[in-house]
């Protein structure tokens, strides 16, 4: 059985990862399904897979429900920059490790991983196993205590919202390097008209330096983001490309002490979004060798 899990694993960290946005939290569900698998009678488990993946949904659900329980400060919901995922990038054509390949399955980016907590804990359950993992909607209703044609209008809501409010990124990795060099060689040069010019007319910006620093910074319009971009000229000599959730990105660095990881949508040449997670406590938990590979 331990066998078989461990088959079903990667699936299962995709489907929480998607839940929960945080790598330390998808693999505690990982391991509480494990322990829940461990007390069942598996005589009785006909599709182990399916099993496993309602399963993991029931118990992220619990774990998203307790989180807005536990919020008392109203900064508190404000929407946080997921867990980004961080590979290599090689040439012209990204080079993307297995295992956060499978991670990353239909190009989930941190735009739409940040449009996902925007979903309230049943939405995000309905339209996650359902449009993302192909789970019937009648597998669904039990879990967050629905009718089968409740759940169904649940993830079409939520497919709306996720379709209104992340940009679909450019294909195309080498136009989206293209888009994030140039942004960068213009902040290092403090010129602010190639900032605007590499930017999007309503390009959003979000930083999160974490609960200790004020929770997420959020900043609109070309204009407003390219007077931020140019004060971090000076950060540009530690700038390493690098792949975040599969698209152009960068891990700033200085002295090899990771200072932030900036994801980057690119729309059409133009950057769309740019997220930035500078938060030292979850930085300091994300695995950056495959930068040193």
């Amino acid at each position: 059985m331990t066998v078989l899990f461990e088959e079903h694993r990667p699936r299962l960290r995709a489907v929480a990862y998607r839940m929960l946005g945080s790598l330390s939290e998808a693999e505690d569900a990982v391991q509480e399904t494990w322990l829940r698998l461990d007390r069942t009678d598996t005589a009785a488990i006909e599709n182990l897979g399916g099993w496993l993946t309602t399963v993991v949904g029931r118990v992220c659900l619990n774990m998203l429900r307790s989180r807005e329980q536990r919020r008392e400060d109203p900064l508190e919901t404000e929407i946080r920059v997921p867990d980004p995922v961080i590979s290599s990038e090689g040439g012209a054509v990204g080079v993307v490790d297995p295992e956060r390949e499978i991670l990353l399955a239909d190009s989930v980016g941190i735009a739409l991983m940040v449009v996902l907590q925007t979903l309230g804990p049943a939405e995000r359950l309905a339209f996650v196993l359902h449009d993302m993992f192909a789970v019937p909607f009648d597998e669904i209703a039990p879990l967050i205590e629905k009718t089968t044609a409740a759940t169904r209008q649940l993830a079409s809501r939520a497919r709306r919202r996720v379709q209104g409010g992340a940009a679909v990124p450019d294909p195309d990795l080498a136009r989206q390097r293209a888009a994030v060099d140039a942004f960068f060689a213009a902040a290092r040069e403090g010129d602010f008209e190639a900032l605007v010019s590499v930017l999007d007319p309503d390009v959003v910006l979000r930083s999160d330096a974490g609960a200790g620093a004020g929770l997420t910074l959020t900043l609109q319009g070309a204009g407003t983001v390219a007077a931020q971009a140019t004060t971090w000229g000076k950060l540009s000599p530690f700038v390493r490309p690098a792949l975040v959730n599969g698209t152009a990105g960068a891990v700033v660095a200085p002295n090899g002490r990771p200072l932030s990881v900036m994801a980057f949508t690119v729309v059409a040449g133009k950057i769309a979004a740019i997220h930035v997670l500078a938060d030292p406590e979850r930085l300091g938990r994300l695995d950056l060798s495959v930068l040193d590979a």
